[in-house]
């Protein structure tokens, strides 16, 4: 069993696009440092969203503990600041058992704010969010492009929720919400007893990775899921409903395309998502980076981290550019 040259480095986080091989490496990583993962994932909070969030299985979860896994039903709201909260207790309570927390995901702002706190966004306000979420996604984009053009630059036009969120903030202090994590800097260096390290891929080996991965989904029964999910309340969860596939499977339930038309969509947003994924951490996250190749194991990857966490040097691992 591996042991950190340094007792007192608890804290490693492990970021990534999604499709890179994150979740397998956590796994071995886990299990030779006799560490728990702690999901950095804002939609495998969610119960029932199982296939198309790519969630541990149960056999996966047995091998080694995961925490923030199926915290909330499909009618509950989740946002970062609950995460924070759980996040740092599942952190708390692993090291209080003498293990490693591993905390590993793709979910950019869930990562930063763990880090780096909330910043000073307000919180929601029920009234003034329910009138947004009835206003047509064109107008908010309009609003939002009048009143803070940095943030109608960045943000995914796409995602309802992101825009929605964005507005909000504007109504509600009257200022943009860009500015509002402006103390959110690239290059913040976290404590020395955090190593926090990003996976990436070559862009296609990591496409066909996606593409496999959102196959395997269908194949697995992506869209009975779907259509048991919309009984419980998927619909009418905004945050839900952006999840990668969900929303497009839904549509296709709906007749607004094929399957194979929503198949090939669902592999054309994947991929896109990967690509912000990457640009995101590239300019907030980990300061080390590991490329993997087609051919490497889990195992291999592993090695590397922990010659990291020993504080050797290692070929495929860089300085973020």
């Amino acid at each position: 069993m591996t042991q950190l040259a340094n007792p007192n480095s608890p804290l490693i986080l492990l970021a990534g696009p999604t499709a890179v091989g994150k979740s397998e490496v956590a796994l071995v990583l886990a299990e030779k440092l006799v560490g728990e993962i702690v999901s950095v994932d804002s939609m495998q909070v969610y119960r029932g969203l199982d296939i198309g969030t790519a969630k541990p299985t149960q056999q996966e979860q047995t091998r080694v503990r995961h925490h923030l896994i199926d915290v909330v039903d499909l009618a509950e709201p989740f946002d970062a600041a609950q995460f924070v909260r759980l996040a740092r207790e599942a952190v708390a309570d692993i090291q209080g058992r003498r293990r490693i927390p591993i905390l590993c995901g793709g979910t950019g702002l869930y990562f930063k704010a763990f880090l780096d706190g909330l910043g000073d966004s307000p919180k929601a306000d029920a009234a003034l969010r329910a009138e947004l979420e009835n206003t047509p996604l064109p107008d908010l984009l309009t609003e939002l492009g009048a009143k803070d053009p940095a943030a109608y630059e960045k943000i995914d036009r796409q995602n309802a929720r992101r825009v929605i969120r964005a507005v909000e903030v504007i109504r509600l202090t009257g200022r943009a919400s860009s500015q509002q994590r402006a103390n959110w800097s690239p290059g913040r260096s976290a404590t020395e007893a955090t190593v926090f390290i990003g996976l990436t891929r070559h862009s296609s080996d990591l496409q066909q990775r996606i593409y496999a991965r959102v196959e395997k989904m269908f194949e697995q029964g992506l869209v009975a899921e779907t259509e048991e999910l919309l009984k419980h309340g998927l619909a009418e969860n905004r945050t839900a409903m952006q999840a990668l596939g969900y929303r497009q499977v839904v549509e296709h339930l709906r007749g607004m395309r094929s399957l194979p038309e929503t198949i090939e969509l669902v592999k054309i947003r994947t991929r896109q998502f990967a690509k912000r994924q990457v640009t995101w951490f590239k300019k907030y996250g980990p300061s080390t980076w590991m490329n993997l190749s087609f051919q490497d194991m889990p195992e291999t990857s592993v090695d590397n981290i922990i010659a990291r966490l020993h504080g050797e040097k290692s070929d495929c691992m860089k300085a973020s550019p």
